[in-house]
């Protein structure tokens, strides 16, 4: 079958169809054929600002993911100090009953309880003493005393080269 020949407007026999247009030339260029400034700058603004938000979530989904390996490695190692205190009760206990193989019972509980006291007075002693050779951070100190000695001739005119000529000192500001 052939196509009508009424198909076109001009009804002259060629058949018309109806092409959609494709623009040749960019719609963000300018006279020349060359994008403008302003375009420049949107794409470049546009682009900086995608890729600005890519890495922030990058960042967050990677920082998500070594967050829940550290809690579950955090509650793993919680899980495993709480066995170990609950188990050396009975590493203790063990120790009272095989030295009461060669003791009486009541002197091999009482060795033990000893030793458990020996280790827990040791201990205290030595977290004294770490505690005793803590020093004050010097330095901030130092600079905190600095800067309060600087303001305060500042603001006291004790040092008139270092206050602004154009501000009066907070002195002269007060009313009596």
């Amino acid at each position: 079958m052939s196509p009508s020949n009424s198909a076109g407007p001009g009804n002259d026999g060629r058949q018309s169809y109806s092409v959609p247009s494709i623009p040749l030339t960019d719609a963000n260029a300018g006279a020349n054929g060359e994008p403008t400034i302003g375009n420049l700058v949107k794409e470049a603004t546009a682009s900086a600002s995608t890729l600005f938000r890519s890495e922030v979530a990058l960042a967050k989904a990677e920082i998500v993911t070594e967050a829940k390996k550290a809690g579950t490695g955090t509650g793993l190692l919680v899980v495993a100090g709480l066995m170990l205190l609950y188990s050396s009760f009975f590493f203790f206990f063990f120790l009272a009953e095989l030295l009461s193989e060669w003791l009486p019972r009541w002197a091999a509980f009482g060795i033990v309880f000893l030793l458990l006291l020996l280790i827990s007075a040791a201990a205290g002693f030595i977290g004294y003493v770490v505690f005793r050779r803590l020093h004050p951070p010097q330095k901030t100190i130092d600079s905190l005393t600095e800067t309060r000695t600087v303001l305060t001739n500042t603001f006291a005119g004790g040092a008139p080269e270092t206050a602004h000529p154009g501000i009066p000192p907070a002195r002269d500001l007060q009313r009596d």
